[in-house]
This record gives C-alpha cells, structure tokens and sequence, in this order.
C-alpha cells in the first residue's frame, strides 16, 4: 500500500501576497475546509492570534465555532511577526512554527510557539484540504478488517511483503526481528568504539552531550559507513536492500550524499544536549507534503527496552493532522506503543509518524538510523494527480476505530 504522501513540487511555489491572502485566499480556504476544521479546531482552545507580515496585519480567533478574521486586536494573546517571504514559506509547507523556533527566528512578542502551532494545524487544514484530528478519527484495522496487534513483530523470511506493506500504511511502523545477527552487530559495535576517536566537538560531523557527571559524551557519528568497512557492507545487503521495497513506492536508499548512516550512542544522565530526543515527526521543520514519506530504519546494535533507551511510536499518527512536535500528553487519543528490540533487529517508522527516543536508566544503546527516500516525481503535474486521489480518500467516511490499547 502507497505511503507517497506527497501534493506540493518546488515549481509550484509562488510569492504569496499578504494583502490578498489574508483579505481572500484565506477566507476562501476557511469556508470551503469548514466541515473539516471545525471539529478538530473547537477541541484546540484557540486563543487570538494576530500575523504581522510586512506592513499587513490581521488576526485570528475562534468564534462561534468558526475561524474569523478580524483587523488586528490591540491586545491579542498572540502575536507572530514574520518577513512575506517566510509567510510564502509558511503557506506553501516549506516551513513550519518549528523551523522558526528551533532556528531561534521565531518573532512573538506575546504568546508562544504552541499557540502559534495550534494556528498552524487550522492553516495547514484549510490551506491542504486536510481534516483537523479528532481523537477515534483514524482506525487501526488488519486486511481482514479486525483491530491490528499494534505490538506485532515481523520476520522477513516468514512474513510476506504485503503483510508488512499494510501494517506500516496504517500504523506508521514496524518491528521486524533477527535481520542481522549478533555477531555482525558485534563488529559493529567495536568499529564505533575504533571511530569515536576520528570526531571531535564541533566538527560539523558530530554531536556531543553532557552527562550529569560533567562530560561531554560523543552521542551521534554521522557518515559512519565512511570509518566500519562493516556497516558499509551492511548498506549493500540484501536484507537491508529489501526493506524500501516493504511499501510500493520504489523507495530508494539514495540522496543521502555524505551521510548514508548515522551511529548513535545513548548515554545514562545527558543533561545537555541533543541525544533522546521527545515525541516529534521528521517533518516537524516543513516539506511534509513534498518529501513524505521516507521510511527510517534502525539498526539495533544493541538491544532496548524501557530502562535502555527504546524507541516508542504513536500508532497511525502518520494519518493525522496533528502537531509534529510540542506534543500535548492525550491530546491525540491514539496508541502509543513500545518497541523493545533485541540485538540486530530492525524497526522502520514512516517520517511523518510521531515517535521519540526514550532516556536510557540503566544500560546505554546503541543504535544506526538511515532512510529510503521516494524516487524523485516526474513532474507537478503527477504530484497533482496524487493530491487529488489522497484527498478524496482523506474525505470519505472514516472506517469505525477499534478502542486503542495503550501502552504507557
């Protein structure tokens, strides 16, 4: 099953103009989306927001359960000001609330990026013809109809393709067992110890944590299959290979020049910097409708579970409109699920599911992520056909959900 999310190609990209997408592109994707917003946005606690873009200035508030748009409020809870060309970046999915907070250009002189985020899920609603999520809007249901095992594990060579195909399409993951034995994950293992010394803090080529201890942890070693003769090896397996053939998208492991693979290393205690990062999509910065979706392997070095570092997802958030990061706890009514693995096992995730790295207690992992990535479209013109077909599955009646079992 198709997991090519993609509506937008860079040729379609044009200036915006405030003045007109305010006073009418706007208003005209408000009305016609009202039956898609309005259920999810009157359960977001939208407070006023006011844009100011250049010298156009409008604001935004939930009224009568629906958007209005009104001159600027002398006092708005928010505020957001923005150049126009970061407002065409904006509309057209080519950025998103946290490219702007994560880049440290965020400008809200009142407010903060969640009220600014929550806006986004109604803009990008109306803007993409997409339904705001409620919670029991997505279903999680095998090929015969019945509710998934959402803690199914695969193997490749007793599970059929199309089995697998289907479970990622609707829950956004997979766990697939024994891919690699433990003793390749071994050499692994001892070639990341032999190339943690060729990075150093700051090099651009790595990333560096500190632990409560005071020391700083090489945490990430990106373009690794360039320092483990057995890593790149790896890269050129079979089983591995096989893996972006799982949906049936033509996934390629191609357009990752420089850094094909990343090995990480998840210490106990960081206290400062980027190592286990907290729920968020791989689209959280923008481009979901022009790059989703690629598919993130991880190799498992070593095992993880609760008390190690393990990976959780949110089941079929890839299918939902929902914030990508600055998750609010029950806020999306779906499953989240562990994903406990053992040495040389494999998990897959689709990057606009929700998932994030959990703080390792007692034991480090270690852990090697790389992507397949579409093939690249032939042409807008294709990219227009997809949109068409996946709003008109986006807008037929949803299936009845099966009550989620949750998993923490």
């Amino acid at each position: 099953m198709s997991v090519d999310f993609r509506t937008r190609a860079d040729e379609d990209v044009t200036a915006v103009d405030a003045r007109m997408f305010f006073s009418t592109s706007l208003p005209a994707a408000l009305h016609d989306a009202r039956e898609l917003l309005e259920p999810g946005a009157a359960r977001l606690g939208l407070r006023p927001i006011t844009f100011e873009v250049g010298d156009q200035s409008v604001s935004l508030a939930w009224e009568d359960g629906r958007v209005a748009i009104r001159p600027p409020l002398v006092n708005p809870f928010a505020r957001v000001r923005m150049a126009p060309e970061e407002l065409t970046e904006l509309v057209y999915d080519q950025r998103t609330p946290m490219t702007f907070f994560t880049s440290g250009t965020l400008d809200m002189p009142a407010g903060g990026v969640d009220d600014f985020l929550d806006w986004w899920l109604v803009l990008r609603g109306a803007l993409d013809r997409r339904p705001l999520h409620t919670a029991g809007a997505v279903s999680l249901l095998d090929r015969d109809g019945r509710a998934l095992d959402l803690q199914r594990t695969f193997r490749l060579s007793n599970d059929g393709v199309e089995e697998m195909s289907h479970f990622l399409s609707e829950a956004g993951y997979l766990h697939i067992a024994a891919v690699f034995s433990e003793a390749e994950m071994a050499t692994i293992a001892a070639e990341m110890d032999r190339a943690a010394s060729s990075y150093r803090d700051g090099d651009g080529r790595s990333w560096w944590a500190t632990t409560a201890d005071g020391v700083r942890r090489l945490v990430r070693m990106q373009g690794f299959d360039d320092r483990s003769p057995a890593t790149a090896a790896l890269l050129r397996d079979e089983r591995f290979l096989q893996l972006g053939a799982i949906p049936s998208d033509g996934h390629v492991h191609a357009g990752l020049d420089g850094n094909r693979i990343e090995a990480l290393i998840k210490p106990i205690g960081v206290v400062q910097g980027i190592s286990d990062v907290p729920w968020h999509k791989d689209c959280s910065l923008g481009r979901h409708s022009y790059d989703c979706c690629s598919l993130t392997v991880g190799v498992s070095v070593t095992g993880a579970d609760a008390v190690s570092g393990q990976l959780r997802v949110v089941a079929g958030s890839h299918r939902a409109l929902l914030r990508p990061a600055h998750v609010k706890p029950g806020s999306h009514g779906l499953p989240e699920i562990d994903l406990p693995t053992r040495t040389g096992d494999v998990t897959v995730h689709l990057s606009c599911t929700l998932h994030m790295s959990q703080p390792p207690v007692e034991r480090e992992r270690r852990v090697m992520y790389t992507s397949f990535r579409l093939p690249a479209s032939r042409s807008a013109a294709a990219v227009q056909a997809r949109a068409r077909v996946r709003a008109a599955r986006e807008l037929a009646p949803q299936r009845v959900s099966q009550p989620p079992r949750q998993t923490s």
